[in-house]
């Protein structure tokens, strides 16, 4: 799903890639967050947690 990376050394290529359950978790957190912030954590090009974090303003 994601870009095919090259590093340095050109002939080094690693795929990464994002299953369709990650995506879905992402878009569901940005859609029922008001104020905060979503921060997606990668390791070796796959996502390893997804943190939602949100703020109540109290008026």
């Amino acid at each position: 799903m994601l870009e095919d990376w090259k590093g340095d050394n050109s002939n080094i290529i690693k795929k990464n890639t994002v299953n369709e359950k990650d995506i879905q978790k992402i878009i569901e957190f940005i859609e029922t967050i008001q104020f905060g912030s979503i921060m997606v954590i990668i390791q070796d090009g796959r996502i390893v947690q997804i943190e939602k974090n949100e703020k109540v303003r109290i008026k």
